[in-house]
């Protein structure tokens, strides 16, 4: 199966300041005080706080700590990352070492699921074999129409196909689920991979038709000099037809319902009737929510002009690529080498313990989840956690009435929306049930196929019931948090509650710059350039005056071409607009976070600690959290798919929008970091 993206971030900045010395000053308080959070031994003393709060706070760190030859990047996210694998690790080699495991309890699948990970014996023996039903079905398909309906049983397989659909609120009508269907097909990372002609997509071109030859020949297949001609083909007009990042991104453009009998004129020659029929859909929904109209009508324009065997060949690729990492060793050694090694620049693959401790979260995420709570996250840190979000949430009341630019009617309409603010922390107050899977220690594939109809049967049952609004999308030990706009909802799984986000020995300064400015981060998602379009109850509807929404927008885009300007490889920027909605999530959240951290002192000062004022520690805490090393090529990906900004300009770019930073450490024109009043951008 695919593999899990685990997100790691990082970042790097340095001192120089007086204030900043690493003696106590006259002025500390000698009472017991918390420790500061602050991490000395990352600065770099050479790189002024004013000039790069970035390398400033972390360049020692970054400038000696290599990346694992196993990883793309590395930082504060990877860690932690680590720590919750190792911590899974005992909690599931527990369950496969138990001896009389009762059938179908949490520990029989969770342990017999490392177990059929780790058989490498087995699945050496099976080589593709477990794939061959699948592969034959492909090959028996005679009509364009025999492909519509294939390609609608593979994807209840996990399979990749041209098109893809997921379940969730109706944007629109957010106490409803609705079925939402969007573009899919590309094997390299983005269209334009596809589309351009520098000499790495060039070269990554190059790779994938080897790789399709490489791979197709290890599963025995009759032409696979056929299928990568098939598969460049495809793919390319794929990629032509398909929208871009940014304009998938539109929350309005991306929203139009149709019904099924719309949908099937929309895709001319392509059966979307034969397709719905064999994903199990009909009967259970009339209408469905269309992302990219455009790609579909080229889609089905051009469906039934691709011969049945080149379809066959994209098919039959798509199916042994997404199962590669499952199957034996050649296919893996294959798969690493092109996903990985060409396309990230990762040197060594992960140990296979590692590998299957990744599988084991995302096939039954919860039932690990909940034994990793019971050692890993405390009431306390709830209880301390809660009383941070609530702060936050007052910290947005506030801001919004203090905007300047924001007409009071529109006001009203966001204080409304900011009220309706749901949160989750730490783990799920219910718990997925997963009685219907079924895991066997002896057959890997299979586990996956199962966890794909567990999965997806899940996903479709959801249509005609009420919204469960206890469902997490993230598991307890994800290093991750999330907005959900159809749910108006923040989510802080466990994992993340951890130094250097969140310390609970340390003083309320870092944390606030941490996790602080996280959950003020997942908040303004609520109100960014696509988030603000959704109400309070979820659903996409403008409560803006067109005078603020002008204004809004005014500020969006300054604050685009602000990060467009940053260079992140030679030749290669930021693109701004892809980046938007966070970068926006960003220097609101920071915004209000450090206004939340004031608002906590209750009017007092804040003690000085390891010889930093409040705001230093504030600002240094979120500086630190981003600490990220990156390979080339995994940074020339991001760039173009990832809509965060590098670490970099995450921890630096923010803060030379906000007023408090320039008080904190003295910022004066001159300094590297300073902007003049007039380019800095307010939004929350």
């Amino acid at each position: 199966m695919k593999r899990v993206s685990q997100l790691a971030f990082a970042i790097a900045l340095g001192l120089g300041m007086t204030a900043c010395s690493n003696e106590p000053t006259a002025t500390e308080s000698v009472q017991s005080v918390k420790v500061s959070g602050v991490e000395k031994a990352n600065f770099d003393p050479a790189v002024r706080f004013q000039d790069d709060l970035y390398y400033s706070v972390n360049g020692h760190w970054l400038a000696n700590t290599p990346i694992p030859a196993d990883k793309s990047n590395y930082g504060a996210f990877s860690v932690l990352y680590e720590h919750s694998q190792n911590e899974l690790k005992k909690i599931i080699e527990a369950a496969a070492a138990k001896k009389d495991k009762v059938a179908g309890s949490s520990e029989q699948k969770v342990g017999d699921f490392y177990v059929s990970y780790m058989d490498t014996d087995t699945i050496e023996k099976l080589g593709v074999t477990p794939l061959n039903g699948m592969l034959a079905n492909i090959a028996s398909a005679k009509t364009h129409d025999d492909i519509a309906g294939l390609m609608g049983s593979l994807l209840t397989s996990g399979s990749g196909i041209p098109l893809g659909f997921y379940v969730n609120n109706d944007a629109k009508n957010s106490t409803q689920y609705a079925v939402y269907v969007n573009q899919s097909g590309l094997t390299l990372p983005d269209r334009d991979y596809y589309l351009k002609d520098d000499a790495k997509f060039v070269a990554n071109r190059e790779a994938l038709n080897k790789y399709v030859i490489d791979l197709m020949t290890e599963a025995g297949y009759g032409e696979p000099q056929r299928a990568a001609k098939s598969v460049a083909d495809i793919e390319h007009f794929i990629a032509e037809s398909q929208w871009s990042r940014v304009e998938t991104r539109d929350a309005n453009k991306r929203y139009n319902k149709m019904s099924l009998a719309d949908v099937e004129t929309l895709t001319g020659d392509f059966d979307f009737a034969r397709f719905i029929e064999t994903t199990g859909l009909k009967g259970k929904t009339d209408d469905v929510i269309i992302g990219q109209p455009s790609y579909f009508e080229k889609f089905g324009a051009q469906f039934n002009q691709i011969p049945v065997t080149a379809w066959q060949d994209y098919l039959a690729f798509h199916l042994v690529d997404n199962f590669a990492t499952v199957l034996s060793k050649n296919f893996v050694d294959l798969n690493f080498a092109f996903h990985d090694k060409t396309l990230k620049g990762i040197q060594e693959q992960k140990p296979r313990w590692k590998r299957a401790v990744d599988s084991a979260d995302v096939v039954m995420g919860e039932l690990v989840g909940k034994e990793y709570v019971k050692e890993n996250f405390t009431p306390e840190a709830k209880a301390r956690m809660e009383a941070m979000i609530q702060n936050l949430i007052k910290g947005f009341e506030v801001s919004i009435n203090q905007l300047e630019w924001m007409t009071p009617e529109t006001k009203v309409a966001a204080q409304e929306k900011l009220s309706k603010f749901t949160y989750k922390i730490g783990y799920p107050d219910k718990w997925k049930d997963y009685s219907e899977l079924e895991i066997s220690a002896d057959d890997l594939v299979g586990n996956f196929l199962s966890y794909a109809k567990f999965a997806y049967s899940d996903m479709i049952n959801k249509l005609g019931q009420p919204i469960d609004r206890t469902e997490w999308h993230m598991t307890p030990q994800t290093i991750n948090a999330y907005y959900n706009p159809v749910m108006n909802e923040i989510v802080f799984p466990a994992a993340i509650l951890q130094p250097p986000f969140f310390n609970m020995e340390a003083d309320d300064a870092v944390n606030y710059g941490g996790i602080g400015a996280v959950i003020g981060h997942e908040i303004s998602h609520g109100f960014d350039d696509q988030g603000a379009k959704y109400d309070g109850d979820g659903n996409l509807r403008n409560w803006w005056s067109d005078k603020d929404r002008e204004e809004f927008q005014k500020r969006g885009k300054q604050l685009s071409a602000q990060y467009s300007g940053f260079e992140a490889l030679p030749g290669k920027f930021v693109n701004g607009d892809l980046t938007l909605g966070e970068n926006i999530g960003d220097l609101g959240g920071l915004t209000v976070a450090q206004l939340s951290y004031k608002m906590s002192l209750n009017g007092k000062e804040a003690p000085i600690i390891d010889g930093l004022t409040g705001d230093q520690r504030f600002f240094i805490g979120w500086s630190q959290v981003w600490r990220r090393n990156y390979r080339d090529e995994e940074l020339a990906r991001r760039l173009m798919t990832d809509p965060h900004s590098p670490s970099h300009f995450r921890a630096m770019g923010t803060p030379q929008n906000v007023e408090a930073f320039y008080k904190a450490f003295d910022v004066k024109a001159g300094d590297e970091m300073y902007l003049a009043p007039d380019d800095r951008v307010k939004i929350w």
